[in-house]
């Protein structure tokens, strides 16, 4: 009898890690370098996830409040304004943070981003929990790929 539950606890731990999920993708994490004692800064990156997800927040020792924004056209104005109900993550569909659009806000930022640095933040997701990144400052007129291109 030890036997036989000993080999259904084995086929069952190997059941549950082949259908283990792959973690949260998150890549080219990214900030502008800010001019000299700048009070905010936007972050970006792209998210994938193998399963549907939802970035709750986000937070760092870089500023005062860390925020989810959006950048929205209202009444031919572009205007910023925040989600606090957090942004939904489509099972391998990647959900891009760029500028524009969504975007992570540092508030009150604590010291000047300074291009080169690789500094810390921390995303706070409904299903992976906390996952640490690393920002890469960038030169304050870098502009991505995509919108080098865009007409």
């Amino acid at each position: 009898m030890l036997k036989k539950l000993t080999l259904c606890a084995a086929l069952t731990v190997s059941v549950s890690l082949s259908f283990a999920q792959e973690p949260v993708s998150i890549d080219q994490v990214w900030a502008r370098a800010t001019p000299p004692q700048a009070a905010n800064a936007g972050v970006f990156m792209s998210i994938t996830s193998p399963t549907t997800d939802q970035l709750l927040s986000a937070s760092s020792v870089l500023a005062r409040k860390t925020e989810i924004h959006e950048m929205i056209m209202a009444d031919g104005v572009m205007k910023m304004r925040q989600i606090t109900t957090g942004l939904p993550i489509t099972s391998q569909q990647p959900l891009t943070l760029a500028p524009g659009g969504y975007h992570i806000m540092l508030l009150g930022l604590k010291k000047d981003l300074v291009a080169g640095e690789k500094l810390p933040l921390t995303l706070h997701f409904a299903k992976a929990g906390a996952i640490n990144v690393t920002i890469d400052v960038q030169n304050i007129a870098h502009r991505p790929a995509a919108a080098a291109h865009a007409h």
